[in-house]
């Protein structure tokens, strides 16, 4: 029951729709604008700077609130152990995000509360996935593109981390593998229009993200 209770409440925490909430705030449905999609990318897009980051951040803290204050309420203990019930919180905010229960079941991509689950959980590799997200945006300024690269990386990283330092935690690379392979499957559309050019760079009009 607790475990359930864990799925629940980091799926709710998750499907907070940060980016619905700050169009309002603006006057603006973020739906009706821009690529309709709920992400940090569309309302800085939108909204500008001051609403779009926000927005990012509030939805990193969302997978990171999971791992660590809901998983690790009192009573949260589980069979999947530790790792295992952070990991289950972690992958409940996601699902919430792209699937938000308070905006219609149309979220964002899960990229950012994706970010916020494996700070969490494994700083180091998310760290280099950032870094390789951050190089291609700022090389091409197709936010899709590093968002998309960064989700395949991930597990990578995370697997040579583990080899690096001994560690055996497989749970966390089998975590990463689904929520690499969620993103990417979000980004469907992204990917047809980068392979026919049509893809929009980061600062120009608005276009599906």
């Amino acid at each position: 029951m607790q475990t359930l209770l864990v799925v629940v409440l980091s799926y709710l925490v998750g499907s907070v729709p940060t980016g619905a909430i700050a169009g309002r705030l603006k006057g603006v449905d973020l739906r009706q604008h821009g690529s309709g999609n709920l992400g940090f990318t569309n309302a800085l897009r939108v909204l500008g700077p001051a609403a779009g980051v926000p927005v990012l951040v509030i939805d990193i803290v969302k997978g990171v609130a999971a791992v660590l204050l809901i998983a690790s309420m009192p009573g949260a203990d589980s069979l999947l152990g530790e790792t295992g019930i952070r990991l289950l919180a972690g992958v409940s905010a996601v699902a919430g995000h792209v699937w938000p229960v308070f905006a219609g079941f149309k979220g964002g991509k899960g990229v950012a509360t994706a970010c916020g689950v494996f700070l969490a959980m494994a700083p180091v590799a998310t760290a280099a996935a950032i870094v390789v997200w951050g190089v291609i945006v700022l090389s091409t300024r197709y936010v899709s593109a590093g968002s998309i690269v960064a989700a395949a990386t991930l597990p990578c990283a995370v697997a040579i981390r583990q080899r690096v330092t001994g560690e055996r935690e497989p749970l966390l690379i089998a975590a990463a593998i689904v929520i690499a392979v969620v993103v990417i499957v979000r980004h469907r559309g992204n990917i047809k229009r980068l392979l026919n050019g049509t893809e929009n760079r980061l600062g120009r009009s608005p276009e599906e993200e």
